[in-house]
């Protein structure tokens, strides 16, 4: 099969657009039933099959199309999969492929959401859970560590991470840490060039509310605001989703508590798809059915907008000095922000030596054997079943 990369989907006859769209659903459902590991094995999984073996766009373009990801707000392999469904069916394969790739994920976590609710609080299912957490908090610190030896560019970034970090714990809003983020990187890495920028760089962050429906008591219109406000503004791994979370729906809101959250985490790490679907166990906690298609919707629909308009820039996107350096500072706010609540999640995870010493043990495999998290969660489970058994027997 050939490579596509020179053709736009305006070419394709209503035949070949409809093979292609049937193609487009079945891939990326399977892809969405079978993807685990996250965002980075996905990306892996999409380029073995789509550009080494049936060659839907090539090397080049397979590159070109990651970068752009990263230049725009959202999940990037969920975003991949909207990119790469328009190049093989035009805009029907663009939400198509999705929404296909989405879908499952949020099947198998709504059905899981409803599993807890029923039992989440029942000791069983603390005994299940306690020992998943502390597995968790070593994901995420491989996470952090992994993105970290990539973002840390030098002393400007690392600088700018540790300021994030430190505006985290002071009480400054993440969207605007992020901005200002991404402000300075630009500004300093393009000094010569950036007299009276400055005002324009910093204005988006200065227009976003720093809460959206702060006070306010639990409503669905809320939920939906909320994720919606995630998904456009969140650069950066789908654990930084985590710091968005947090300061919304624990701090401001009052609406999750962190061990919800961490039993959020949990769940998107056994389930396959994108991370961004722990949108969905938290709606159905809050708000039943309605609340976890909300959410889903909200967290997910502005990668469809971003992706829909960035495609056609992805070109010059690429060339651009300003959009290289200004990504550099917001990834590296991003980190500041996803180890900020690796502490606070921690102290909630690891509460005696069993508990840090799983963790300790979780971050070696990952970090000396590369072992998938999903079966250190289910080991994590294993353990909590079998401490129930022993120490709380009947």
């Amino acid at each position: 099969m050939e490579a596509i990369h020179d053709e736009t989907p305006k070419t394709f006859s209503p035949g070949r657009k409809q093979g292609r769209l049937r193609e487009v659903a079945l891939y990326f459902l399977r892809l969405g039933m079978t993807a685990f590991g996250g965002p980075a094995a996905h990306i892996g999984m999409m380029h073995q099959e789509l550009v080494q073996k049936r060659k839907w766009v090539d090397e080049q373009h397979f590159l070109d199309l990651l970068g752009a990801t990263n230049l725009i707000p959202g999940p990037n392999s969920t975003e991949m999969t909207i990119h790469l469904g328009y190049i093989r069916a035009g805009w029907p394969g663009l939400i198509v492929g999705g929404v296909c790739f989405i879908l499952p994920a949020m099947l198998i976590v709504m059905g899981l959401a409803g599993i807890y609710i029923r039992f989440g609080t029942t000791p069983a299912a603390a005994w299940l859970l306690y020992a998943v957490k502390p597995v968790i908090i070593a994901v995420i610190l491989d996470a952090l560590i992994m993105l970290g030896q990539k973002a840390v560019k030098g002393p400007l970034t690392a600088l700018v991470g540790i300021m994030a970090l430190a505006g985290y714990f002071m009480g400054v809003n993440e969207i605007v840490l992020l901005f200002a983020g991404g402000a300075l990187v630009g500004l300093v890495q393009n000094f010569r060039r950036t007299a009276g920028i400055l005002p324009a760089l910093l204005l988006p962050a200065a227009g976003l509310p720093v809460s959206l429906t702060s006070g306010q008591p639990f409503s669905l219109a809320g939920l939906f605001l909320v994720f919606l406000k995630i998904g456009a503004v969140l650069y950066g791994s789908g654990y930084v989703l985590l710091a968005f979370l947090r300061a919304d729906l624990v701090q401001r809101l009052g609406w999750l508590s962190d061990t919800q959250l961490i039993d959020a985490i949990a769940v998107g790490q056994v389930t396959p798809g994108p991370v961004f679907t722990t949108a969905t166990f938290i709606g159905y906690i809050l708000g039943g059915v309605p609340g976890a298609v909300l959410a889903t919707v909200g967290i997910f629909l502005p990668a469809f907008i971003f992706v829909a308009l960035s495609n056609p820039l992805i070109p010059r996107i690429r060339q651009s000095r300003w959009a290289s350096s200004i990504l550099d500072g917001i990834n590296v706010s991003s980190l500041g922000l996803m180890a900020a609540v690796t502490w606070q999640l921690g102290r909630v995870a690891l509460v005696d030596w069993l508990t840090f010493g799983l963790a300790g043990i979780s971050i070696f495999l990952i970090r000396k054997y590369k072992l998938n998290s999903v079966w250190l969660v289910l080991g994590g489970l294993i353990i909590g079943i079998l401490r129930g058994l022993l120490f709380h027997p009947g």
